[in-house]
Order: structure tokens, then C-alpha cells, then sequence
């Protein structure tokens, strides 16, 4: 007889415009293991000069589950979700190690910056200063020595500016 065990794994909630911290508060309140990877940004008001903290991806927060029909349920039931990221066979899961480098990088103060034009380097792990523990992939940026490491999640990269010696080339894997 087949072993028919869920196991938990980080998945993609697609939420309404706007709705980041309504979703993230609903499923807070049901028990769910939720993530809202956040920066802080300048305030585009005129009349403030705060910085705001704000979703890194617009319209997206990560949720950890086992993927049981009630509890599937209940997270897209949630007021301001719209649905569990996949394919036609169901929703695709996160590794956690991605997971994981986007909480180690929304904990610091540094910058984090945002974009979909960086292209794909080596596989490399931060090993030392604020970032340490951080894993994605790397390229040459604005100056001598310094890298941005990239985490990729939902089409995006989130990129953090390190200096060279401070990461380390992690082995290939053989598919």
C-alpha cells in the first residue's frame, strides 16, 4: 500500500493589487504559515521623507502547506487571494532554500533591488558579512570586485550588491 503523506512545501499565493497585507493578515488569523518578504523604500510623497515598507514582489506572498484540499481551500478562500501559482497539474512549490534567502535578505537594512533583465550567472553562496547564508546566482556590478547575488522567484530577481571575496561557487548539479 501506497504511503499517501502530505508534506509541507512554500508556494506562490497570487493576491489582488493592493491586497499583499490583507492576505497576509487573513492567513495569519487561520494558522497559516505565511511569508511577506518586505524593503523599505523611499516614500514617493512630496511631503514626507520616510522610508515605507513595502511588498518585494507586488502582488505575491509565499504560504506553506501541505496542499490538503481543506486547507487548499481555506488559503484561496481567504478575502484578497486569488490563487495558488502552478501549471494545469496543480500548484508548483518553492524550494525552501529560496524561501530562506529572501527572509535572510528582507531582514537587513541593506538595499535590495528588484528587476527581470538580470541574466542568469554561476550558482553561489554569500559566506560571509550581512547576507551570509544567501544562495542564487551572480553577476559583475558597478565596480571592481562586487556582485549582485540574485534570488529568483516568480520570474523576478531580487539582487543585493556583495563584495566578490564574499561568496563562494557551489558545486554543478548533473541533471
Amino acid at each position: 500500500m501506497k504511503n499517501n503523506a502530505l508534506t509541507y512545501c512554500w508556494y506562490v499565493l497570487h493576491t489582488k493589487s493592493r491586497f499583499e497585507n490583507v492576505v497576509y493578515d487573513g492567513l495569519c488569523k487561520k494558522s497559516v504559515e505565511v511569508f511577506l518578504p518586505k524593503v523599505k523604500v523611499p516614500s514617493r510623497r512630496r511631503d514626507r521623507k520616510l522610508l515605507i515598507r513595502v511588498p518585494l514582489f507586488p502582488g505575491y506572498l509565499f504560504v506553506k502547506t501541505d496542499l490538503d484540499p481543506n486547507h487548499h481551500l481555506g488559503i484561496v478562500k481567504t478575502v484578497g487571494a486569488v490563487r495558488l501559482i502552478g501549471n494545469r497539474d496543480g500548484p508548483i512549490s518553492v524550494p525552501s532554500s529560496t524561501v530562506e534567502s529572501l527572509k535572510i535578505m528582507v531582514a537587513t537594512d541593506h538595499p535590495v533591488t528588484t528587476g527581470d533583465r538580470l541574466k542568469k550567472g554561476d550558482r553561489v553562496m554569500v559566506v560571509a558579512g550581512p547576507f551570509a547564508g544567501v544562495t542564487g546566482t551572480f553577476i559583475r556590478y558597478r565596480g571592481k570586485g562586487r556582485v549582485v547575488v540574485n534570488i529568483e522567484a516568480l520570474g523576478q530577481h531580487a539582487g543585493v550588491d556583495v563584495n566578490e571575496n564574499d561568496i563562494e561557487l557551489l558545486p554543478q548539479i548533473l541533471t
